[in-house]
């Protein structure tokens, strides 16, 4: 996948099968670390972590921004699992007193809590990989919009499907938008190192052969008008801190 156009998001790792026409959300908690406490923060989340989610279903990822406004913070994130499965999770003995404890005294006050709803129809994962490093654009969308932006979204998977069938992506709506911060939708794309970003990418003429000549102008057209702004972060996956390991099968992922 070209660098060009990675403006369509957060992370779909562990995608469970959607039943009973349920959907799969992620969850994204943002810390900050009090700088004086990093390696005890760090310390405890990665103990915390070890012992209460290692399990699929609820085990944690940890991943740290690395530009933007948020440099530097930690994402605690669980998930795609159902909205029905937030309420089954383990609440093991010890679990919130370990946090209370071990975690938040070294965190600054503040942060962020968001729940992206995965779509695996307008997503790709067709192999096997382990996470390295992300690219994640975030959008802001105009109120009421929201229908209109997926519908394009149907176009630029089918040009990513059939240009680019190797390259892993996951596309997220928030369920619980704030008009302040414009995270809307996301798109998260996967690289193993940095070279990845200087690719200048041939999207346009891609898009074009798909969907015809002058479509790719035609798009950009339609999609300023849906979209305020865009937000693009890099973050790179923490295993030594994180509950499971960063290996994502392709078999474990659901079309429903």
């Amino acid at each position: 996948m070209r660098a060009i156009f990675y403006m369509v998001l957060l992370i779909p790792f562990l995608v469970i099968s959607q039943t009973n026409n349920q959907y799969a959300v992620l969850e994204n908690g943002m810390m900050t670390a009090n700088p004086k406490y990093i390696n005890e923060f760090e310390s405890g989340v990665a103990n915390h972590n070890n012992k209460y989610h290692t399990d699929e279903m609820y085990g944690s990822r940890i991943y740290q921004i690395n530009n933007g406004p948020d440099y530097g913070k930690y994402l605690w994130v669980m998930g795609p699992i159902p909205w029905s499965a937030f309420d089954e999770r383990p609440q093991q003995e010890g679990h919130d007193e370990d946090w209370n404890k071990n975690i938040e005294p070294y965190t600054i006050a503040g942060g962020d809590q968001i729940y992206w709803r995965f779509y695996p129809e307008l997503s790709n994962f067709p192999k096997d990989f382990t996470i390295n490093n992300l690219l994640v654009d975030m959008y802001d969308i105009e109120r009421f919009k929201k229908p209109q932006v997926l519908e394009l979204m149907k176009k630029i998977n089918k040009v990513m499907t059939e240009k680019y069938p190797e390259d892993p992506y996951g596309l997220y709506t928030n369920e619980f938008p704030n008009y302040k911060d414009g995270k809307d939708l996301a798109f998260v794309s996967f690289y193993e190192n940095s070279g990845w970003l200087n690719q200048d990418g041939d999207f346009p003429k891609n898009y074009d052969a798909v969907h015809g000549n002058g479509s790719f102008k035609l798009f950009l057209s339609e999609w300023e008008k849906l979209t305020i702004g865009k937000q693009t972060e890099m973050w790179s996956f923490r295993e030594d801190l994180s509950g499971i390991s960063g290996e994502i099968k392709a078999s474990t992922r659901s079309s429903n």
